[in-house]
């Protein structure tokens, strides 16, 4: 018999990528179950979870992998990336080294994964602000001429965390439902097809509207 979590109209694959340590265990956690632990450790290998949102009537179930960020787990968390229609890259607002690989992080993402993924940028820890490495506006800047959008955030004190993720739904819905694709019929959570293959329109770099819309003010 199934359960109200096994209906819904769409399930999105989305993929937490950036070093390790910079919260992404947290950002998925707060999502997905409101929870925060101080005490994290750090991932070994993939995990993933779920939670689903309502979208123009419509049940969005958003399957969140968190990838280790460790260099000797990239190779068995590149195989993860196939299926992914939405990525979050993270980087720690306090510690500017995990902003500086976001292009070689972003470059990976774009070696293994599809072209045309949804990325939003993401800096989180903005609780932190008073010990900020990385200006703002350093990071809008490498969001516009990358195409990607762009989010300041905080899993302690859950800022911005429900925008962050309603956002980049939200938008690979808006793809999903002007292409008229069919969801598929499968209902496990597992790395499977049952994810909803993508086409996104190719970025254009010159128009930075993408990033403006998540703004942290």
């Amino acid at each position: 018999m199934g359960t109200r979590d096994d209906e819904y109209d769409y399930l999105f694959k989305v993929v937490l990528i950036g070093d390790s340590g910079v919260g992404k265990s947290n950002l998925l956690s707060r999502f997905t179950r409101n929870e925060f632990n101080l005490e994290s450790k750090s991932t070994i290998g993939v995990e993933f979870a779920t939670r689903s949102i309502q979208v123009d009537g419509k049940t969005i179930k958003a399957q969140i992998w968190d990838t280790a960020g460790q260099e000797r787990y990239r190779a068995i968390t590149s195989a993860y990336y196939r299926g992914a229609v939405g990525a979050l890259l993270v980087y720690d607002i306090a510690k500017h080294l995990t902003y500086e690989n976001m292009e070689r992080w972003l470059k990976e993402l774009r070696d293994h994964a599809d072209s045309n993924i949804v990325i939003m940028l993401v800096g989180n820890k903005s609780d932190l602000r008073h010990l900020r490495a990385v200006p703002t506006d350093e990071a809008k800047a490498f969001s516009e001429k990358n195409g990607l959008f762009f989010i300041e955030t905080s899993a302690l004190d859950s800022t911005n965390i429900e925008t962050a993720f309603q956002t980049i739904l939200t938008e690979i819905y808006r793809i999903v439902s002007q292409r008229q694709i069919p969801n598929r019929s499968g209902r496990q959570d597992s790395p499977s097809d049952d994810v909803v293959d993508i086409t996104v329109p190719p970025t254009d770099p010159s128009k930075p509207t993408r990033f403006q819309c998540c703004q942290n003010m």
